[in-house]
């Protein structure tokens, strides 16, 4: 069903799943959409397209758009969404790790080539790049069998004593980035509270041995993966490693692929 989209409908489909994922949820109310306006605003289209886009999408039964509440995935849309964001994220790390480019950057130029991307290519992408955990951002890069990611709380929900590892959304100012960079706040790092100063005060971080301080603001726009305190000593999501996000059938899948596939020699792919 993926291959039979449009551009402009998968990069719908995963601004959908982007901003409602973002939203918080209410177990006793159908879950949050995400108003047309705001897709519109993400993807730099008009509101007119954007709607003609949803409708499409829901001829399709992957979103349901209901009046006054917004548009939500479908369980087939969540799928697609998700398979989409898996692609975005696998081109990004190869942009990052192969070709040089800053996290920044492989946010940008990913979408410029990704929907074109065979699934053949794709999970030989993954396959060379040692089957990353994460993308430049930080974020898990779903298996070929997940269905959804967890949800990623601000830095600033977190409290003393919490630990975390970091990830930035693409959106991300430049020179804030620039900023955080510059103290040693970047993606995949981990990190702990020492302190939070109460009624939106600052709160104090230790990230490479270093105290740092960021406002309330500031501390928002930075995503983390939480660490569990019984691991605080084993080693956090990173570009190489590989985490619980692979489901058994991905793992099925690559060994297969590793097994079975071969070039026009013989040999079997290189890694």
């Amino acid at each position: 069903m993926d291959a039979a989209l449009t551009k402009s409908e998968r990069e719908t489909l995963k601004a959908i799943w982007r901003i409602t994922s973002q939203l918080p949820g209410d177990v006793a109310s159908e879950p949050a959409g995400a108003r047309t306006g705001d897709l519109a605003s993400s993807l730099n289209v008009t509101p007119g397209a954007m709607t003609a886009t949803v409708k499409k999408l829901a001829d399709r039964q992957l979103v349901v758009h209901t009046p006054y509440h917004g548009v939500c995935l479908t369980d087939d849309g969540r799928r697609v969404a998700i398979a989409v964001v898996r692609r975005h994220r696998i081109v990004e790390r190869f942009l990052a790790d192969f070709l040089g480019y800053t996290w920044a950057e492989a946010d940008r130029l990913a979408v410029a080539f990704e929907h074109s991307l065979p699934r053949e290519v794709e999970d030989r992408l993954f396959l060379a790049l040692d089957r990353p955990a994460t993308c430049p951002h930080g974020f898990a890069i779903p298996g070929s069998g997940t269905d959804d990611l967890p949800t990623m709380p601000p830095l600033y929900d977190l409290g003393p004593g919490d630990r975390a590892v970091i990830a930035l959304p693409g959106s991300t100012d430049p020179e804030v980035a620039e900023f955080l960079e510059d103290l040693g706040v970047r993606p995949g790092v981990e990190l702990k509270i020492l302190d939070k100063q109460p009624f939106g005060g600052p709160i104090v971080v230790s990230v490479g041995g270093h105290e740092r301080m960021l406002g309330e603001n500031l501390a928002r726009l930075i995503l983390v993966h939480r660490v569990q305190e019984q691991h605080a000593g084993a080693k956090s999501l990173s570009q190489g490693s590989v985490t619980a996000q692979s489901s058994a059938g991905e793992a099925s899948f690559i060994q297969q692929t590793e097994t079975k596939r071969k070039d026009p020699s013989g040999d079997a792919i290189r890694r």
